[in-house]
């Protein structure tokens, strides 16, 4: 959902460490830019918010989607120097998974009266595989898509927002699995969304026709987003979202595995989880596992052999890949 609009220039420039900028009238912000790689996309869009920044846009040009740029809004009061070099630390480890640097950060300075406006100018109406949109709560739906599937949504929470490869892939994915299931789309599926974010993958299996959504996250932040996404879409009645891991999960379905697991989280995390699939997808389900590096499809294939579930890479998009799952007796 990013656009390549251009962000107004701060009329202070860009921090070098040196004394306060141009003085404004009223509060003023700190921007932080960032470029972005597509490893670190998730870890970033979920560290930001757990350090007290929710603020978060991810922004790329439309003729070279794979260049993108992260941007944060910091209160400048609340973030001097010293407060935003401690931030800089906190986001280093991040990837060390991945064996990368940090990118280097910017900031530069924004007047109160400029960053609301200026952070959704970053979203818009975000068309996904044939079928879907996705759509920020305060757009207007284009009459060029009104033929689509509408999710509408907050990007303020900066969970799973779409625009990450993994959110993506597992949203065509779906669309894929409904046109091959004809007319009935996801008709009466169960879905259990295992680190739901935002809840956009259960939100649009919602919306490609299934049953009902359990969802989990471990993050509170993420509950949240998830029951307040659902309600700006009419479909709070549809989802049920707690805070807990796979075994919260198990509960929820209440000893009746789901018929769809949806699961975009880091591989090593899934290969962590994946003991407990069995709890939460049934042995005739199907499971979209979408928050791999391709790399890393091999030892997560054996990883879910090992525990009775048969894995395809299905497909991939930049290094990102995305899982299909089942029961190692229903493909035998």
């Amino acid at each position: 959902m990013e656009t390549g609009n251009p962000m107004p220039a701060a009329p202070g420039g860009s921090d070098n460490g040196g004394p306060s900028l141009t003085a404004t009238t009223g509060p003023a912000w700190w921007r932080l830019e960032m470029t972005l790689a597509a490893e670190l996309e998730e870890s970033l869009l979920w560290k930001l918010p757990e350090l007290g920044i929710p603020r978060v846009a991810v922004r790329h040009r439309p003729e070279a989607p794979e260049e993108r740029q992260l941007l944060a809004w910091l209160p400048e009061a609340d973030w001097p120097e010293e407060q935003r070099a401690e931030l800089v630390r906190a986001l280093e480890p991040l990837g060390e998974p991945f064996g990368l640097a940090l990118p280097a950060v910017t900031w530069v300075r924004q007047p109160d009266e400029d960053w609301s406006l200026s952070w959704k100018q970053h979203w818009q109406a975000d068309p996904v595989g044939e079928r879907l949109l996705i759509l920020p709560a305060w757009l207007h739906l284009p009459e060029e898509h009104a033929e689509r599937m509408v999710i509408h949504m907050d990007p303020g929470s900066a969970f799973g927002t779409g625009s990450h490869p993994t959110t993506r892939l597992c949203l065509e994915a779906l669309e894929a699995m409904a046109a091959t299931a004809g007319a009935a789309g996801l008709a009466g599926l169960r879905v259990a969304d295992l680190g739901c974010g935002s809840g956009i993958l259960g939100l649009g299996a919602l919306r490609l026709g299934a049953a009902s959504v359990v969802a989990v996250d471990t993050d509170s932040l993420a509950v949240m987003a998830t029951g307040e996404n659902a309600a700006l879409n009419g479909l709070s009645d549809a989802v049920r979202v707690a805070q807990g891991s796979v075994e919260v999960l198990a509960e929820l379905l209440e000893g009746q595995p789901a018929d769809l697991l949806l699961c975009n989280i880091l591989a090593p995390v899934i290969t962590a989880l994946c003991p407990a699939f069995d709890t939460v997808l049934a042995p005739g389900g199907v499971g979209l596992l979408s928050g791999l590096l391709v790399d890393q499809a091999a030892a997560l294939e054996d990883a879910l052999a090992a525990q009775g579930w048969r894995a395809e890479l299905a497909a991939r998009q930049e290094r990102w890949g995305l899982m299909v799952i089942r029961a190692q007796a229903e493909v035998a």
